[in-house]
């Protein structure tokens, strides 16, 4: 029997001023998945972990994507896959994308990567949209390249793989659950012409001062007059912990994903380590169970690190 070990990447989706079209990758946290070919054209899936979730293959994410993956091989295979969850569902870090492509990767590992990575992420688009009903991929690229990403379009997949400078990311997890369909359904339907040219502006900034470099253009572009201003009120603490941690150096940062995690990004290790005080220090304040984080880009994506 074929089996294959993967570590599956947290990720931030959005980058603030990108909505649905970057993403980033973490070192911390990282979903386990242990997977076995089958002979017999089964999906089977196992959790070892709290979070009790769906193990119908159509109702799970990794299941999800793998019946797509499966669909494009055309052969009577099957999987089992055994789930260790470290990035909690509903984090806003990317834990549905983490078992998405997680699954994917380590599936095409064992058929012997016929398939691309454009071909994985279009594979686990079908697990996003179980988890929140739309089929995106911020989450599913960086987790899968690796590093930043930016989605071009959908429709022809189209997948930018970004250069970026080294970078620290404290991350703030308060432990409420905000729900990723919620999180869109109170989302303006129509934006204002002069807030669409600020957003376009800063996408164009922030990519830019990635490929650039230029932490201070990072800095001036972690802006977001769209998304941010009707999300942010999901999150207690959110403005406290943004406003400090940019007065104490931190270059910007925002939502990770529809939340309720909250990120910035650092150019020192010594600044990501005040802005984690901050953070802790605002969720004791207002008596808010948290976990922190601080990470750095993670340039791999999901690795594998056992076969047999």
């Amino acid at each position: 029997m074929q089996k294959v070990k993967v570590l599956a990447p947290a990720t931030v989706a959005n980058l603030v001023c990108g909505f649905d079209i970057l993403g980033m990758a973490l070192n911390d946290p990282q979903d386990i998945m242990e997977m076995s070919l089958l002979d017999e054209p089964v999906i089977k899936i196992k959790h070892a972990d709290e979070y009790d979730l769906p193990v119908a293959p159509e109702k799970n994410v990794a299941g999800a994507s793998l019946l797509a993956l499966r669909e494009a091989y055309n052969k009577k295979i099957g999987f089992e896959v055994t789930i260790t969850k470290c990035i909690k569902p509903g984090s806003g870090l990317g834990s549905s994308a983490a078992s998405s492509a997680g699954a994917v990767v380590a599936a095409n590992h064992l058929l012997g990567n016929i398939f691309s990575k454009e071909d994985l992420v279009r594979f686990a688009m079908n697990g996003e949209k179980v988890a929140s009903g739309v089929k995106h991929a911020d989450n599913l690229a960086p987790c899968i390249y690796g590093g930043v990403t930016l989605i071009r379009a959908i429709l022809p997949l189209d997948i930018i793989p970004l250069s970026a400078p080294p970078l620290f990311v404290t991350v703030v997890h308060p432990q409420i659950e905000v729900k990723t369909s919620d999180a869109r359904q109170i989302l303006r339907k129509e934006v204002q012409l002069k807030n669409a040219i600020m957003q376009w502006g800063n996408i164009a900034g922030l990519v830019t001062g990635f490929l650039k470099s230029d932490y201070d253009l990072i800095g001036r572009s972690l802006e977001d007059v769209i998304i941010e201003p009707v999300r942010s009120i999901l999150i207690p603490g959110f403005d406290e912990v943004k406003i400090n941690s940019k007065e104490a150096g931190a270059l910007g940062g925002g939502i990770s994903g529809s939340g309720p995690s909250i990120f910035m990004l650092s150019k020192e290790e010594e600044t990501a380590k005040k802005v984690e005080v901050i953070m802790k220090n605002v969720f004791h304040k207002i008596g808010v169970d948290f976990k922190t984080y601080i990470t750095s880009i993670n340039y791999e994506g999901v690795k594998v690190v056992n076969r047999e």
